[in-house]
């Protein structure tokens, strides 16, 4: 018997969920005894196995004091530019990795605003960099194919 997929919309959603959850530092236990689920519960609503009703979203809502508009978008702004869906998803991954949750806490405990500025340049440098070397990588392999 096949296994039905999740809707991706229910996978989005559940991802909110869990980056929510996630950005508060609660556990999925804690979610579902203020839900009155079981944390398997929780897990498939994160997973997007099980949907999530109107009623349980608001209330998921409710615990994280957030609008149910915040389970639907990637973030502030209402349209993603075209062609940002990928990279969008990317950031969204990150973002609600542990490494990403612990990144933007600790740069968000930095009160210096020159600080800040100077570790996103620093970071903008380092992805430039890395970029370019792979670049430089490529451009070599391909000088060598045409010289065969």
């Amino acid at each position: 018997m096949n296994k039905k997929t999740p809707n991706p919309i229910d996978v989005f959603v559940g991802s909110r969920v869990r980056l929510r959850r996630l950005m508060v530092g609660m556990s999925q236990e804690a979610l579902a005894d203020r839900l009155g689920v079981t944390f398997q519960q929780v897990q498939k609503y994160e997973k997007g196995t099980n949907r999530i009703s109107a009623s349980r979203l608001q209330a998921i809502s409710d615990v994280f004091r957030v609008p149910p508009s915040f389970f639907f978008q990637d973030d502030d702004s209402a349209q993603p530019a075209a062609g940002a869906g990928h990279e969008t998803g990317d950031v969204s991954s990150f973002v609600s990795s542990k490494e990403g949750l612990d990144l933007n806490r600790a740069f968000l405990k930095i009160d210096d605003a020159g600080v800040r500025k100077s570790i996103i340049a620093l970071a903008t440098a380092l992805s430039k960099a890395g970029a370019n070397a792979a670049e430089a990588g490529d451009r070599a392999e391909s000088a060598a194919e045409l010289r065969i």
